[in-house]
């Protein structure tokens, strides 16, 4: 009975199969295409998460500018004042009407100067200075120094044109006015030096090639001279006194010279008073309301 079924329906296993095959692709295929949703969701679901991303910002509109500035625009500007010329802008209308200017370290001139040497630049103070000339608003400036010498011809610039201001100066020597620092200390109409404080004087020294003929030798003496015929024009010091301290020997250990502390730099007249950032202000602004112009009262005609 068997065989004669297989015989008369010889297809039936061969059907029986492919409909077994089909089935389990579909059920395969089924469960790829749920598999792939899942990780579809999983993915969605970490990107809400995930702290890197960030939402889509809007473009932003170009600045008008006819719109006021913002309040940081002006503190970014006295930063990078800050970070180039190491103090704030000149101060405008309503502010106040004294400029500080701070001469700090070492005075670079013509040769720049190692990274890690604290300087003042003097093509940075010359703008300085002619900017508080020009201004209206500036009525005095106050010279503040703290220096270790430098560069001659860069220190005498400086002194220069200190002393040719046309309104009241006053410099403050703190911690140290020393080699090229004195004449622009004495430069100011009046010079204040703290107690503590000292000032170097010593020869003039060339650093670098010096050709050894007696043409080097005049020119540094010249040198030299200019520096002595400053400090005494704008000082009281005597220039036999002055050279007496710049060529004493035994003072310094490693050159010749006098280190002239506080009280003594007034004593010998090379500086006016001994005081600090209090005094110098009161003496400034004596000066600077000396200097205004006096309006005359108009006088009453009677009849």
């Amino acid at each position: 009975m068997n065989e004669s079924m297989y015989v008369e329906n010889p297809g039936f296993p061969w059907i029986f199969l492919m409909l077994q095959d089909a089935c389990f692709f579909l059920v395969q295929f089924i469960l790829w295409v749920h598999r792939k949703e899942e990780g579809k969701n999983v993915r969605e679901q970490m990107n809400d998460f995930d702290p890197q991303t960030e939402p889509m910002k809007p473009k932003e509109a170009p600045p008008d500018p006819q719109a006021p500035s913002l309040p940081n625009e002006p503190r970014k500007a006295v930063t990078e004042m800050i970070q180039q010329f190491g103090q704030t802008n000149i101060p405008s209308s309503g502010e106040s009407n004294i400029y500080c200017l701070s001469i700090i370290g070492q005075i670079e001139g013509h040769i720049q100067l190692p990274p890690q040497n604290k300087t003042t630049k003097y093509e940075h103070l010359i703008p300085q200075l002619v900017a508080a000339e020009q201004n209206p608003n500036i009525e005095g400036v106050l010279v503040i120094l703290n220096t270790v010498g430098g560069d001659v011809e860069a220190g005498l610039a400086i002194a220069e044109m200190i002393a040719s201001m046309s309104k009241p100066t006053v410099s403050l020597v703190l911690g140290g006015g020393h080699s090229i620092g004195v004449p622009i200390a004495v430069a100011t109409d009046y010079s204040f030096i703290a107690e503590t404080a000292t000032m170097t004087i010593h020869p003039v020294r060339l650093t670098g090639l010096v050709i050894g003929v007696a043409e080097s030798f005049e020119y540094l003496e010249k040198m030299q001279d200019r520096v002595v015929n400053f400090v005494v024009r704008h000082s009281k010091i005597e220039e036999v006194k002055f050279r007496e301290l710049m060529l004493k020997v035994g003072e310094l250990s490693r050159d010749v010279g006098t280190n002239v502390v506080g009280t003594k730099a007034m004593e010998y007249g090379l500086i006016d008073e001994v005081g600090g950032l209090g005094a110098a202000m009161r003496e400034l602004q004596k000066r600077i309301e000396a200097n205004r112009p006096q309006v005359k009262p108009m006088e009453q005609v009677v009849q």
